[in-house]
């Protein structure tokens, strides 16, 4: 069974933390040089690297 919004590979897990623990001690920083970052950092697929980029688009937006 698989959730389309809940990241299912480790990698995946892992590049959030990474992002999260990145804002929480700077949360003025842009998300996407982060989300970018990441995506090389972990190696991310291209379908885990177009969730990533979709879930911190809708979340910053959501937060403005």
């Amino acid at each position: 069974m698989h959730h389309d919004m809940l990241p299912e590979g480790e990698d995946l897990r892992r590049a959030v933390k990474w992002i999260s623990g990145n804002l929480q001690e700077d949360a003025s920083q842009p998300v996407q040089p982060l989300v970018q970052e990441a995506i090389f950092k972990f190696d991310l697929s291209p379908k885990d690297a177009d969730f990533l980029i979709g879930f911190y688009s809708s979340k910053k937006n959501s937060e403005i």
